[in-house]
């Protein structure tokens, strides 16, 4: 098995498009079964957020896998696989670990750096799980960039640069707003993660009075009494707009919550010096419609209007450093996979040589049946003894040299030699305990050591066809 990325997000592709592939939570285990029981693809997570959706797959054919990876993309999408070419990325074998571990650190985030995406891969690694459709490989990448992405938070000041994708549109916000939103009143629409962030954000930045909306009221309350807001039912969207200066909506809706009837009956009844009315669409799907930011007295800023401010990006010193992390651990994870690959080689072979002394001992004893039992045990105790000495030396080697760069030759080698059967299955021997991103969950990591620094060849984006990325990142 072989791991492949296949992915949109939003550096590849407008909103409209993302979109389009966005998965709800409803619709999370049936796509992954649906990618599961391709003929090429073993095991799948999927990841679907406001700025991506990719699916890290273990799959037993490139080309093969990709085309199963695309159909159901496309299905996904109600588009042929065609029209996704020109947004689509591929990236495979070292390449598909590098791009994991680089979204995990925050490097391809739109706001490079923040810590939300860790949360976001978890989640999907947890659903995967549940959904049965991660196996042992896909299992173990996980789990490495899960502590990737714990590790550069840990170890460099990536954190200062970055910021969480609501605390950079609100940045955006507050130029339209006299450069602060200290007692602006400000309205949270949702009360998910991206809706609990918004309202702790607004909260520390002194914005209030604070409200809260959401299809279930319940949560929405809860959220406001942890924050000393208001929570006013969703009936009540279009009154609640006309009061507030700010406005951050992230639901999971198929629809638009703030549509153009809504906002427009709200800006009806709005004070003319008001000033304007900052909708932040952080949703995908989007959750204002097309068309609100044409309203006079609105000011609309959604996920392709951040991708073009926050282009430049933060300090590069922080991203060096959290990109040669990313490089270490890559290779590190490269060079076990290597080596865990030829191990059923191995034991293939050391099966092989067991079959043969044991049919050898079996026609001795029928050449021989003067022999005693004790002589029988001494000849096989020391026939076992000579083959595990040839065989120790070229096995502990042939795993030092799979662990190499081109490592699998030499596995390969050994099976055409010996003429053996292996299987192909994942060379993850065990499945790990789920590992929780910090400051998501709290939990410790497994506790796996670091690696040494290698180098790793970069990675080039798809575009106009789908083809093949031979090293890292874009």
């Amino acid at each position: 098995m072989k791991l492949l990325v296949v992915g949109a997000s939003y550096r590849t592709a407008p909103v409209a498009t993302l979109e389009r592939l966005a998965v709800a939570p409803a619709e999370l285990t049936r796509t992954l079964d649906r990618l599961v029981a391709q003929p090429y693809v073993a095991e799948a997570v999927l990841v679907s957020t406001c700025n991506r959706v990719e699916v890290y797959a273990a799959v037993s054919g490139f080309h093969g896998g990709l085309g199963d990876i695309c159909a159901v993309l496309a299905e996904q999408a109600g588009a042929p696989p065609a029209a996704l070419a020109n947004h689509l990325y591929v990236h495979y074998d070292a390449a598909a670990v590098d791009h994991v571990f680089r979204v995990a650190a925050g490097l391809d985030s739109m706001v490079v750096g923040e810590a939300q995406i860790l949360g976001q891969l978890r989640d999907a690694y947890h659903w995967a799980a549940g959904a049965d459709s991660a196996g042992r490989l896909v299992h173990e990448l996980m789990q490495q960039a899960l502590r990737v992405g714990k590790r550069a938070h840990a170890e460099t000041n990536i954190d200062r640069a970055g910021q969480s994708v609501v605390s950079a549109a609100l940045d955006l916000a507050a130029g339209h707003l006299d450069g602060d939103l200290a007692g602006r009143p400000a309205m949270v629409v949702g009360a998910g993660a991206m809706g609990s962030l918004g309202v702790a954000t607004l909260s520390r930045l002194g914005a209030g009075p604070l409200t809260v909306t959401n299809r279930g009221a319940d949560r929405a309350v809860r959220l406001a009494e942890s924050y000393g807001a208001n929570a006013v039912p969703m009936a009540e969207l279009v009154d609640a707009l006309a009061t507030v200066d700010i406005v951050v909506a992230a639901t999971a809706a198929t629809e638009p919550v703030l549509s153009l009837d809504v906002v427009t009956r709200a800006l009806a009844r709005r004070a003319a010096d008001r000033g304007p009315l900052v909708l932040l669409d952080l949703a995908v799907p989007r959750d204002v419609e097309e068309g609100v930011a044409e309203l006079p007295g609105v000011e609309v800023i959604d996920i392709d209007r951040m991708a073009t401010v926050l282009a430049g990006g933060p300090a590069a010193a922080d991203a060096a450093e959290v990109t040669r992390i990313v490089t270490a651990e890559v290779e590190a994870f490269l060079s076990w996979l290597r080596g865990a690959d030829v191990a059923p080689t191995v034991a293939a072979l050391r099966g092989r040589a067991d079959d043969v002394v044991t049919a050898e001992l079996r026609r001795l004893a029928q050449r021989r049946p003067d022999f005693t039992d004790e002589q029988r045990a001494d000849v096989a105790r020391t026939v076992h003894r000579v083959v595990q000495r040839l065989l120790h030396q070229p096995t502990v080697r042939v795993r030092q040299l799979a662990a190499e760069p081109g490592g699998d030759q030499y596995a390969a080698l050994l099976r055409e030699l010996f003429d053996l059967q292996v299987p192909q299955t994942s060379p993850v021997d065990t499945v790990p305990d789920v590992v929780e991103a910090e400051g998501v969950a709290g939990s410790e990591a497994t506790g796996r050591p670091s690696f040494p620094v290698a180098e790793v060849p970069a990675a080039t984006p798809v575009s106009g066809t789908v083809v093949p990325s031979t090293g890292g990142e874009r």
